[in-house]
């Protein structure tokens, strides 16, 4: 029993930003000029942003949700559209769809890598089909080509790339692939900056009705015409100035994100179902999400221990708002079986070894 109470008093969190002198030192010096929003580091991060994606632009927002929604509206995505979702991924997805007046339209996914299945892409365009929100979940790269050759040239491709900031699909960075890519900085991302997010993307047009809708709508020629209403969804200098450094230190966090997946895959592959990228692609390791029966006994179980575990994501179908679109039996596999286990850049080996046996014992 004494062992069982240090266990729950010394906890494993789900999640750990790696946040350093570099960036406590960014933070103070924003702090200490003075310019704590609309100031020079926002261009900074876009600019760190863009060239780690290979974009031509980034612009920052206040978060993921704000870029998903910004992105779609930039592409002049609105009522009478509609726009196929994947119906396992967060709600946010989805959400941003319906807020800008278009139809989400859910389609099924792959319950053992959780992410779309393009044949059922393929099979739910219609003639009212404006785009697709290809979520790269958890970091895992979508099949690029596949779902291109899938859908016809006019169906606008959007990434959801919230977690895979770093990940490649055959080389080329997620966030890069299509006509717009939307970032977080969740601290449970790879890289933070409390709250944020980016829209990335390569055509002109996009990125500035992007900066005009984030700042009310204010046109970005010095004119101050507000043309279309729009939104205070900037990011604040002091938030940019976090994310920099981070940015500057992609790789170094996601190499230790691989070696996390590295050691979790020792341990538990064959026992359980493991994440993995397809062949010549590089996952993002937003999170590391394994598949399991008895998945709700095992959150419990685990937390019961000082062991913090999660759900992987949301069945879009179970909830009430997208209700009247299931069941997806894909999404409802993968719901029921996803577990998200302790995850971060700075995860240890004896915690991984704590996790999985703790587990391991379970199964």
């Amino acid at each position: 029993m004494l062992c069982g109470e240090n266990r729950v008093s010394d906890p494993i969190r789900l999640a750990r930003p790696d946040v350093g002198e570099a960036e406590m030192r960014a933070v103070a010096e924003v702090l200490a000029s003075g310019q704590l929003t609309m100031g020079p580091k926002v261009a900074e991060l876009e600019r760190a942003i863009a060239s780690a994606v290979g974009t031509r632009d980034a612009v920052a927002v206040a978060n993921g949700t704000a870029a998903l929604h910004l992105a779609l509206l930039a592409l002049d995505i609105g009522p009478g559209d509609e726009v196929i979702v994947p119906a396992y991924t967060f709600p946010a997805t989805a959400n941003a769809v319906r807020l800008c007046g278009a139809d989400a339209v859910l389609v099924d996914v792959d319950s053992d890598t959780f992410v779309v299945d393009v044949a059922a892409v393929e099979a739910a365009v219609t003639a009212r089909t404006r785009a697709v929100m290809v979520v790269h979940l958890f970091g895992r790269p979508v099949d690029w080509s596949g779902l291109r050759a899938a859908v016809p040239e006019r169906v606008l491709l959007v990434e959801d790339a919230a977690g895979a900031l770093g990940a490649r699909y055959r080389g080329t960075p997620c966030g890069a692939l299509g006509v717009a890519g939307c970032l977080s900085f969740h601290p449970r991302k790879i890289v933070t900056t409390g709250e944020g997010g980016a829209v990335t993307t390569d055509d002109a047009a996009v990125a500035d009705a992007v900066r005009r809708l984030r700042h009310h709508g204010i046109a970005t020629d010095g004119s101050a015409d507000i043309a279309v209403p729009g939104f205070n969804y900037r990011l604040a200098d002091v938030l940019c100035a976090l994310g920099i450094p981070q940015v500057e230190r992609l790789e170094e966090l996601l190499a230790g994100r691989e070696q996390a997946a590295a050691w979790y895959e020792q341990r538990l592959g064959g026992r359980v179902g493991t994440p993995s990228a397809a062949e010549g692609d590089r996952h993002g390791w937003q999170a590391y999400v394994i598949r399991v029966d008895r998945r709700d006994e095992l959150l419990t179980e685990l937390r019961a221990e000082g062991i913090e575990v999660q759900i992987g994501t949301y069945a879009l179908d179970r909830l009430g708002a997208y209700r009247d679109q299931g069941p997806l039996d894909g999404a409802r596999r993968a719901y029921e079986h996803a577990l998200a286990l302790p995850f971060a850049a700075t995860t240890t080996e004896e915690e991984v070894d704590r996790v999985c046996d703790a587990l391991l014992r379970r199964l």
